[in-house]
């Protein structure tokens, strides 16, 4: 409700602008989203080689608890 309150006051005040902003919003978007996609595949790659890097150690914790160890506690 406050942001529609806003945005009424914005278009009493300053219609050019926000009616500027109505109409790149969606274009900005949509030009955003690719970098998105991107962004979201990279992370998922880098989560990917951190898994692969840290599987050893997670088969040797396990291993590890599965013996009574001092050193696990």
């Amino acid at each position: 409700m406050t942001k529609l309150l806003l945005w009424l006051i914005l278009l009493v005040l300053c219609w050019p602008l926000a009616l500027l902003a109505l109409i790149l919003y969606p274009i900005v978007w949509l030009i955003m989203l690719p970098f998105r996609l991107i962004g979201i595949t990279v992370d998922a790659v880098f989560d990917l080689l951190r898994t692969i890097i840290r599987l050893p150690q997670k088969i040797l914790k396990t291993n590890r608890s599965y013996r009574n160890d001092p050193l696990d506690k």
